[in-house]
């Protein structure tokens, strides 16, 4: 199970980062809407919540806090986040295994349980699943930004890798 996982996530991690690249240090503070996430602070999310949230499937229970993270002051900040961020995320899933994925873990907040699943599903359902719809989210700024989207299932409308090379 864990092999599987890492290997989607060695995927993904690689997609991601080209995705991170793009995002531009004078653009940071921009954001689409007044409610919603600013540039940065969106693609630091992108780049350190997998770690974050592997170290919760670590724990038997995470208990939440309203922590905010400062937004970030360059993409340099951002990329290196997501590349501590990828090794962390192999370390800790190693650690917890095959076995420990099998785990149930509870998160809480205020002294109520918000939810409770198998390791597993955490890894597959946040981890990862949360991971893919941030960096799709963090697509689209770049697209309102007008900075060329990276190929990341296929073509973008900036990046073909199937087209023919002159």
């Amino acid at each position: 199970m864990l092999d599987a996982i890492l290997q989607e996530f060695d995927n993904e991690a690689g997609t991601t980062r080209r995705v991170l690249e793009r995002v531009p240090t004078d653009k940071l503070a921009w954001k689409p809407h007044a409610k919603s996430m600013s540039l940065g602070v969106l693609a630091l999310h992108v780049a350190a919540s997998p770690a974050v949230i592997a170290g919760w499937a670590a724990q038997d229970e995470t208990v939440f806090a309203d922590d905010e993270t400062p937004p970030p002051s360059s993409t340099a900040e951002i990329l290196a986040a997501h590349d501590a961020g990828v090794k962390t995320v192999r370390e800790t899933l190693a650690k917890i295994g095959d076995e420990g994925l099998k785990k149930t873990w509870k998160a809480t907040a205020g002294g109520n349980t918000m939810m409770t699943m198998p390791k597993a599903s955490l890894v597959r359902a946040i981890v990862l699943n949360h991971w893919y719809h941030h960096r799709g989210q963090l697509s689209v700024y770049l697209r309102l930004l007008d900075v060329p989207v990276p190929s990341i299932y296929g073509p973008s409308a900036d990046e073909n890798p199937f087209a023919a090379k002159p």
